[in-house]
């Protein structure tokens, strides 16, 4: 039997649910985003001299052939799993696949779930070999570069001894500088760009894709985890921000950009910087963001959408202002109204993202969340079912404030998993669905919806494609078609 090949490492990107039912899943055909994160540790391990390739499975399903192909083929000596909650136990189900192709081979495990857990992850299964706190590339490339020694001195690890006892190395000290890293290598992404889709009706033409020009989040939101940048907040420059739009429109004719940040205006010389770049010296391209209303204004939202701004997201939550003040810092829902309604003056559409179910959550405060976002000129809205994932603040009292059924499959925001005291799972259900349905009856979204034939023909010809199913979702509330 030939030996593991040390310069050679898989990275996969696991679907997390059965395959037969990735072609109605509701959630595919509304957005496939590329795995950002595995893309940016395979370019900083290739800058390094190693070989690497990635198994997107939410991107293409069915991945457990391809992974075994790979496996036999490329002899890597290193599998890195990045996995959500959601995904986790389809994530140790393929690291059982791959043990059992290649024995010797080790097991990384990375994400925000294993960030938050650490060394209940190993505990979980003995095919995990070790866990990633924080930040991929450099724990990667240490481990990568080690030859099998000691893994001791690699901050951000965690990993089992060979008396089988877990050992913490503790978070890494030497935070990357993100201008330093190479842009995510997009190209080993089966497909890309065309095998990726933003969120339907948000973007005007396409090809399309997503971009990361931040890390971290300088708010402590109760529901937000912050087990992998922690309180960190940290951002490329300008510069490096327009040359890497410019790379994605040379090399893959990119045409609009999503800026994945938590916060995308909170430093604003680099964003006025940046706008001027692509003013005066345009590249052809649009893009979306996510902002705060305390980090914009009438200024700063006319010269983006001067520069191509097309979109902005911004995070409502809840329409009761006492409920959210539970949970966030600097609450007022007149000044957001007031921001949401200044950003649509100026010509970008406005998305509001909202939350149901969240610990405090009645019947009363859902309508009132109702009565506020029918208020409000927003072209899209997204609701979510709360979900309180670990590393969040509020994970570690959820059982005092209603009903939690810790089932990690289904916590993928599309479930009520939690149930706040007086109120019952079915009745969140009705409403969730109602609140889905009397936004879609509104002539004014209605119209918006119709202006999309023009505004963003590529959405509509994906909406034709599956009207059925999300028709379906809009009556059932089910992500699963077939479900």
């Amino acid at each position: 039997m030939n030996a593991l090949n040390d310069k050679n490492i898989l990275l996969l990107h696991p679907l997390g649910y059965k395959v037969e039912d990735a072609a109605q899943d509701i959630s595919r055909k509304a957005n496939i985003m590329p795995p950002l994160g595995l893309a940016s540790i395979a370019a900083y391990l290739e800058r390094e001299g190693f070989h690497c390739d990635i198994l997107d499975g939410y991107a293409y399903p069915d991945v457990d052939q391809p992974l075994k192909q790979l496996l036999r083929q490329q002899r890597p000596a290193l599998l890195g799993v990045s996995c959500t909650t959601a995904s986790f136990h389809d994530s140790v189900r393929l690291a059982q696949l791959a043990k059992a192709e290649l024995p010797e081979i080790e097991v990384v495990f990375g994400g925000s779930h294993v960030s938050a857990l650490k060394e209940k992850i190993l505990e979980f299964s003995p095919v995990i070999d070790y866990a990633v706190t924080g930040e991929g590339e450099q724990v990667m490339l240490e481990l990568a570069q080690r030859g099998g020694g000691d893994p001791a001195q690699i901050g951000g690890l965690v990993w089992r001894a060979a008396d089988g006892s877990l050992v913490n190395n503790g978070y890494r000290s030497d935070a990357l500088v993100l201008d330093d890293l190479p842009f995510p290598a997009y190209e080993k992404l089966a497909g890309y760009p065309a095998a990726y889709k933003l969120p339907i009706f948000n973007y005007p033409t396409a090809p399309n894709s997503s971009c990361i020009s931040s890390r971290g989040c300088p708010y402590s939101c109760s529901y937000c985890d912050r087990s992998v940048f922690r309180s960190s907040f940290r951002f490329n420059s300008a510069e490096y921000l327009y040359q890497h739009l410019k790379y994605l429109q040379q090399r893959f004719s990119i045409r609009h950009i999503n800026f994945y940040d938590d916060q995308f205006t909170f430093h604003r010389d680099r964003v006025e910087e940046f706008c001027q770049m692509m003013i005066n010296q345009p590249l052809g391209m649009t893009f979306n963001c996510a902002v705060r209303a305390e980090h914009v204004d009438r200024e700063l939202m006319q010269l983006m959408k001067a520069a191509g701004c097309w979109m902005v997201s911004l995070g409502i939550e809840s329409g009761d202002e006492l409920l959210l003040s539970q949970h966030r810092q600097n609450v007022n829902l007149d000044r957001l109204g007031d921001t949401i309604r200044m950003i649509n003056s100026c010509g970008i559409r406005t998305k509001g993202l909202l939350m149901m179910g969240l610990p405090g959550e009645n019947e009363e405060s859902i309508r009132r969340s109702m009565d506020y976002v029918f208020s409000l000129p927003l072209d899209d809205f997204n609701l979510a079912k709360f979900t309180p994932f670990p590393g969040s603040p509020i994970y570690d009292n959820i059982h005092e404030l209603g009903t939690f059924d810790e089932d990690w499959p289904k916590m993928d925001c599309m479930h009520f998993q939690f149930v706040p005291h007086g109120m019952e799972k079915e009745r969140l259900e009705k409403l969730f669905i109602e609140f889905y349905k009397s936004h879609f009856r509104r002539h004014r979204v209605l119209f918006g919806y119709l202006t999309m034939l023009w505004k963003s023909p590529d959405s509509w010809l994906r909406f034709a494609g599956s009207a059925g199913q999300f028709v379906r979702f809009a009556l059932s509330n089910k992500r699963y078609g077939s479900s």
